[in-house]
């Protein structure tokens, strides 16, 4: 058989499409909000990318005109920056400004304050400690390890220990946790 001229088999083609199209409406019909939300959600999803991909050439553009400076503040100071010796500087307390670096709580349990003898006040406080303080071992318990003992305690001992605390070390968060749980004893 001759072939149809391209026209006719464009309008047959068209014509069987459409047949076929209208056969499977009633399914469609039932498709067609998933099939619009997941559309609408690929078409959010490309835009998106496409944003990204205009923002990363953008920096890479920028980073070439106006290369990145890699100074580091004075105040910064990184593991990589340390002398390699691993000396004892890297791990010992320091007060006076310094980087503490003791423990994963070196802010809490930093040591003395400024203006007291290490040795000697060490030693008068630890003579005048109230017993709470060796039964507790509170020298070496941290703020969370203080906090979860506080709510088994007399407010005496509770007194004792804020009342040590200020004659020692005199941090302030274990001031502030003790004075708060005071409060709160006394308040019941």
């Amino acid at each position: 058989m001759a072939t149809a001229p391209y026209g006719v088999r464009l309008l047959v083609g068209a014509a069987v499409t459409a047949l076929e199209e209208t056969r499977k409406l009633p399914q469609t019909i039932l498709m067609y909000p998933m099939t619009v939300a997941s559309q609408v959600a690929h078409l959010v999803m490309k835009m998106q990318q496409d944003v990204a991909d205009l923002v990363i050439k953008g920096d890479e553009t920028l980073e070439q005109l106006f290369p990145p400076k890699d100074e580091q503040p004075e105040w910064a100071t990184f593991d990589e920056d340390l002398d390699g010796d691993g000396g004892d500087e890297s791990v010992r307390p320091s007060v006076d400004g310094e980087r503490l670096t003791e423990g994963r709580f070196a802010l809490f349990t930093a040591g003395e304050p400024e203006n007291s003898d290490a040795t000697s006040g060490t030693a008068t406080a630890t003579a005048d400690a109230p017993d709470i303080v060796a039964d507790l071992d509170y020298e070496s318990l941290t703020l969370a390890q203080l906090r979860a003992r506080l709510t088994s305690m007399r407010v005496a001992d509770l007194e004792a220990l804020l009342a040590y605390e200020e004659a020692t070390k005199a941090r302030a968060p274990f001031q502030t946790l003790l004075a708060n749980r005071i409060t709160r004893a006394t308040a019941k």
